[in-house]
């Protein structure tokens, strides 16, 4: 167990701009699944998401003088908002770039918090590679989304709530996966004060990039991802976060885009909230867990990790959510270029 790390999340400054949120139960859900099953409400930070937490606590950590240059990040939108947050509370310059991809309400989020936003690149790494040279060139410090031990001691704050808010001995924490700060963070807590909780973790099944790194033991590229659940869309993860992952983490497992839509469903449903797709994938993943392995009266949290969704994205999400649970079939047909095809 990484000591040093556990006395890094103990020490963390998240809460002069994050809130512990609530742990709410899932009526519902636990009824549909017979367990008792509670949501982390990570969606209710003031930025939509947990990001909040590293972010701000690997800003404090900065000299003056670095803070006096400014920062710049790379981020799919959650970690720019953090970020953007943070330097807007503590006095400090940021700079976020973003994918041209990243849907305008994060973009946006950025803005509003007084970041500048630079849109560059078709996917994260592409982001990352340009702000990491614009770090070199205007002398800014680079704040990393995920692999960096400050920022995971933020998110691992997360895991101190859960044991105080659900002081009964918890079996499973169910947790989304991007480029893996989050889980390593709460796994690495819990862990050490609950070792018998599983901490399972999950991805959408196009950018599944911890879940191979795990099936080949070493930390692999893809070749290329999916952009459904784009606060989760990273090509490879990060180098301390796959080696705190592999020793805290019982389990990975991927999620379709009909099994995450039918989960933010479900959240809506218990909730009245909608979480984006990346929010949403602990749930979807919690699910199919409790359905493959059929189990039963367990106490079970799902880390609801952010609800930064478009408003144009919610037919989608809407028609796709029904294939999810299985009420719905879609069928594709190829119809002949040529008179006729209609005619029966």
């Amino acid at each position: 167990m990484n000591q040093s790390l556990i006395e890094k999340i103990l020490t963390a400054r998240v809460y002069d701009v994050a809130k512990e949120t609530p742990l709410d139960f899932a009526k519902l859900l636990s009824k549909r699944t017979n367990n008792q099953i509670y949501l982390k409400r990570e969606d209710l930070q003031a930025v939509f998401s947990f990001k909040l937490r590293g972010a701000f606590n690997r800003m404090f950590q900065l000299s003056d003088a670095a803070k006096a240059r400014g920062v710049i990040a790379a981020s799919a939108g959650n970690h720019a908002q953090g970020v953007a947050m943070s330097g807007m509370t503590m006095g400090v310059e940021t700079r976020i770039v973003m994918p041209k991809i990243t849907p305008e309400i994060k973009v946006k989020g950025v803005e509003s918090w007084g970041g500048k936003a630079i849109l560059q690149g078709d996917n994260f790494d592409e982001a990352y590679a340009h702000a990491l040279a614009l770090a070199e060139k205007h002398n800014l410090t680079f704040l990393h989304p995920f692999d960096d031990l400050d920022v995971i001691a933020g998110q691992g704050t997360i895991g101190m709530e859960l044991l105080r808010q659900h002081p009964d001995p918890i079996d499973f924490i169910f947790v989304a996966v991007g480029g893996g700060g989050l889980i390593s963070g709460i796994a690495t807590y819990i862990k050490y004060l609950s070792p018998t909780t599983k901490i399972i973790g999950i991805e959408h099944e196009e950018a599944a990039s911890m879940t191979e790194s795990f099936k080949q033991n070493k930390r692999v590229i893809l070749d290329q991802i999916g952009f459904f659940a784009d606060g989760a869309a990273v090509k490879q993860v990060g180098k301390n976060t796959l080696r705190i992952a592999r020793e805290v983490v019982d389990e990975m497992m991927t999620v379709s885009t009909d099994e995450t839509c039918a989960a933010i469903k479900d959240v809506f449903e218990d909730t009245r909230t909608l979480l984006e797709p990346a929010g949403a994938l602990a749930t979807a993943g919690m699910k199919k867990y409790i359905q493959q392995n059929k189990v039963e009266n367990q106490q079970i949290i799902s880390i609801c990790s952010g609800a930064n969704i478009s408003f144009d994205r919610l037919r989608h999400v809407a028609e796709r959510a029904e294939l999810g649970e299985k009420r719905e079939a879609l069928l594709a047909v190829t119809i002949p270029e040529k008179p006729g095809s209609f005619q029966a």
